[in-house]
């Protein structure tokens, strides 16, 4: 069995050479793959079918990724994983991909290994999910059946991975959650960049504490994050 055997994954990619050589090495891997060169095109796709898992290009003409990845997740309600494809470096335009609603992150030039591995990972993080309970914590709650949380009664607009870290959390609750087995339980063996966990709290925290006058949230120096009522940052 190849290892991305039916998955049905959608590229957005404007290089053409570039594209070409994903789609090849992914459908070798395995993997069915459907191809747009620009925004508008990706985004009709994914409005018609279903995939499994997105890359996304950031700069497309016509949408940006960015633009892109906010409109299905805020319009369209598209929970399908989304790995951004980029050059770009920077702290701060990762920050914009896990902001507007990415999963993943690869900078280019990648090697053609490491994005399966990432897909995979991806993949086996969307696909496991647990018996459906209602974990809860002062105002915050999240249904793992239905997979929405609220904070006082207000439905809270999470990605995949958000959603994840969250529930994390609130089976640990009150307890610290390193920053390893945090990166352990989300991506494996294979964790992205160092900075890839911190920007997803950082988009965590902004969704579920910010809006709101008591954190839940807190970061516990050199030990990792949990969810408390009383602020014990350190």
């Amino acid at each position: 069995m190849q290892p991305l055997d039916k998955l049905q994954i959608l590229l957005i990619e404007d290089h053409q050479d570039l594209a070409e050589t994903v789609v090849d090495f992914l459908e070798s891997m395995g993997a069915t793959v459907d191809y747009a060169a620009d925004g508008m095109t990706g985004l009709h796709l994914l409005r018609q079918n279903r995939f499994d898992m997105l890359l996304l290009d950031i700069n497309l003409p016509g949408m940006d990724g960015f633009s892109l990845c906010r409109e299905i997740r805020e319009n369209d309600n598209n929970s399908t994983p989304v790995i951004m494809m980029t050059a770009r470096d920077e702290l701060a335009d990762k920050l914009d991909g896990f902001e507007s609603g990415a999963d993943d992150y690869v900078v280019k030039p990648f090697d053609l290994p490491e994005l399966v591995a990432r897909i995979k990972s991806l993949h086996r993080r969307q696909l496991g999910k647990v018996a459906a309970e209602l974990l809860t914590i002062a105002d915050l709650e999240l249904d793992t059946g239905t997979r929405e949380a609220r904070r006082a009664g207000k439905t809270l607009s999470l990605t995949p991975a958000g959603f994840q870290i969250l529930t994390i959390l609130l089976k640990h609750t009150p307890n610290v959650v390193s920053r390893e087995q945090l990166e352990s339980d989300l991506w494996g063996d294979d964790p992205p960049a160092s900075d890839t966990l911190r920007s997803q709290i950082y988009k965590l925290r902004k969704t579920v504490d910010k809006p709101y006058s008591k954190p839940l949230l807190h970061t516990v120096a050199g030990a990792g994050y949990r969810l408390a009522e009383v602020n014990s940052e350190t």
